[in-house]
C-alpha cells in the first residue's frame, strides 16, 4: 500500500524510549548529507548519529573498502549504543542497511529506505539498471557523468552533474554546498551485490520512501526494487532525489510514525509491516514543495550530527 505524504501535521509527542536512529550516507557522500534533516529527528525527541563510512566524508578507510568493511563500522556504531537501532538509509546507503540487518537481525529494529537501493539477493544496482535501460534510458542516472580514477578504483561526481541529478530541485546555494562536498566514492563500497536471507534480513520491517522526481534512482528503479523486495511499507514524495535537504520536514512526518512504532510492531515480520500501520493523520495528500519553507530554513547552521537522550 502506497501513502501519499503532504502538508504538516500537528506536532506529536513521540515515546522518549523509541530506538536511536542511526544515518547512513549514500556514494560520494559523508554524515554531512543529514546535516539539514537531523534537527527535525532532534525535534522528535529520537537520539540520533550520522555516520561517515570508511573512505567517505572525512572518515580514512583501514584496509581497502568493500561492503564488509561498511558493515563492520556501524555495527560498531550499533554496538556502541548497546541497543537496537533503527537505520535510515540514503541512495546506495540502501546496500549497507540490507547487508547489517542481515549480519545482525536483532540489532536492527526496522529500516528507512530514502530513495534508496533495496536490492534482492545477489543483485548489483548495475544488474537492475541494465534490466530496464532498453525501455528507459533515464535509469542511466548519474553513471554516465562519473569522473574515474586512472585505476578505475574510485569515481567522482562533476559538480555540473550533481547539481543535476542529485539536487535538481533544492535551494540553490543549499544545492551548490552539497555538490561541492561530495568526494571520490572507493568503487569497492558502490559495486556490490548483497546476500540476504528471509531469515534474517527479511524478518526487520522496512520503510521505503520513494522520490517521484528522482532523476539518479529513477522511480521506475525504485518501483522495481520494491516488486523484487516485497514487504516493505511504501511513502511517496515529491521530490528529486534528496529529500533530506529539500523538504527535511515533510521527510520526517513521513518516517517518525514507523521510528517510533512500538517494539511490538517492529517485532512483527516485514511483510505484516504496511501503509496501514499508520493513521490517516501522519498522512496528507496536499502538494509540498519548498515554496513551504522560510529562507532561514536554509540559513548557515552548525551542524549537529548526533545526538542522545
Amino acid at each position: 500500500m502506497r501513502a501519499v505524504a503532504g502538508a504538516a501535521a500537528p506536532a506529536r509527542q513521540h515515546p522518549t524510549d523509541a530506538d536511536p536512529v542511526l544515518l547512513i550516507h549514500g556514494a560520494w557522500q559523508g554524515a554531512w548529507a543529514w546535516d539539514a534533516f537531523v534537527p527535525e529527528l532532534a525535534a522528535a525527541g529520537l537520539a540520533f548519529e550520522a555516520i561517515d563510512l570508511p573512505g567517505n566524508g572525512t572518515t580514512p578507510a583501514p584496509r581497502p573498502v568493500s561492503l564488509d568493511l561498511y558493515v563492520e563500522h556501524v555495527r560498531a556504531a550499533i554496538a556502541r549504543r548497546g541497543r537496537p537501532v533503527s537505520l535510515v538509509a540514503h541512495s546506495g546507503g540502501g546496500l549497507v542497511a540490507s547487508q547489517v540487518a542481515e549480519a545482525d537481525p536483532d540489532g536492527v529494529a526496522r529500516i528507512v529506505y530514502v530513495a534508496g537501493m533495496m536490492l534482492p539477493d545477489g543483485m548489483a544496482y548495475a544488474d537492475l539498471v541494465r534490466d530496464v535501460i532498453a525501455e528507459h534510458p533515464e535509469a542511466a542516472g548519474i553513471g554516465p557523468h562519473l569522473v574515474w580514477s586512472a585505476d578505475r578504483a574510485s569515481s567522482t561526481v562533476p559538480e555540473a552533474a550533481a547539481l543535476a541529478f542529485f539536487y535538481h530541485d533544492c535551494d540553490a546555494a543549499a544545492a551548490r554546498s552539497a555538490a561541492r562536498q561530495l568526494t571520490a566514492q572507493p568503487e569497492g563500497g558502490r559495486a556490490v551485490r548483497p546476500r540476504l536471507t528471509a531469515a534474517r534480513f527479511g524478518r526487520v520491517p522496512r520503510l521505503y520512501v520513494e522520490a517521484t522526481a528522482d532523476r539518479s534512482v529513477v522511480p521506475i528503479l525504485q518501483r522495481r526494487m520494491q516488486a523484487l523486495v516485497p514487504g516493505a511499507a511504501v511513502v511517496s514524495l515529491p521530490t528529486g532525489h534528496a529529500p533530506q535537504l529539500v523538504a527535511p520536514r515533510l521527510l520526517a512526518e513521513a518516517i517518525v510514525p514507523f521510528l517510533t512504532t512500538t517494539t511490538a510492531a517492529a517485532d512483527r515480520r516485514a511483510d505484516d509491516f504496511t501503509a496501514q500501520d499508520f493513521t490517516a493523520q501522519d498522512f496528507t495528500t496536499r502538494d509540498f514543495t519548498t515554496r513551504d519553507f522560510a529562507p532561514d530554513d536554509f540559513a548557515a547552521k552548525a551542524p549537529q550530527r548526533e545526538r542522545t537522550p
